[in-house]
């Protein structure tokens, strides 16, 4: 088995290791990392062994529990360096005098998605099953949401938007 299965495996036993391998570029260096973490805890050469063990044996899934408990914040570390990756991406392409084209243009079809979305809502209500409608709700919920991260993205959280700000004023102003 690949480490990325056998950390998934691994993840019934502490389920903060699902945020760490999945949606992210370095989903493999966490699942091999998970799985190391389970190999020295069991003392098994293998990841399939090392899942095994702990599998059967909870004395060892509370020890592995502990061992990721100790080792989550490297874990989030290089969790959260592959999100802040894209935002230092970003100012690099203005300070090089480019723009994202393909944010401007994932967004420009949420927007687009979302206006064609009401305009059916509006158009069609008296005529539409509840089911349709219900449907068309919730993928306007869906479509808002992703307007919404990306303004998150572009305009930071609350706590970290003066640093942010500091660090494109610093590169508008080169």
């Amino acid at each position: 088995m690949d480490p990325l299965t056998i950390a998934f495996g691994l993840a019934q036993f502490a389920p903060q290791v699902i945020r760490w391998i999945s949606g992210s570029d370095k989903a493999a260096e966490a699942a091999q990392k998970v799985v190391d973490i389970a190999k020295t805890v069991t003392g098994k050469p293998e990841g399939e062994a090392a899942l095994a063990a702990i599998q059967a044996d909870p004395n060892l899934a509370l020890q592995y529990r502990q061992s990721v408990i100790a080792n989550e914040a490297d874990l989030d570390k290089a969790y959260l360096a592959d999100r802040q990756d894209a935002r230092a991406r970003d100012v690099e392409l203005h300070r090089l005098g480019h723009r994202n084209r393909r944010a401007d243009i994932m967004l420009a079809m949420a927007f687009g998605s979302l206006v064609a979305i009401i305009w059916m809502v509006w158009k069609g209500r008296l005529d539409m099953p509840d089911m349709v409608f219900a449907l068309l709700n919730m993928a306007a919920g869906a479509l808002l949401k992703m307007i919404g991260d990306a303004f998150q993205f572009e305009f930071g959280s609350s706590r970290s938007s003066k640093d942010k700000d500091e660090l494109i004023s610093s590169v508008l102003r080169k």
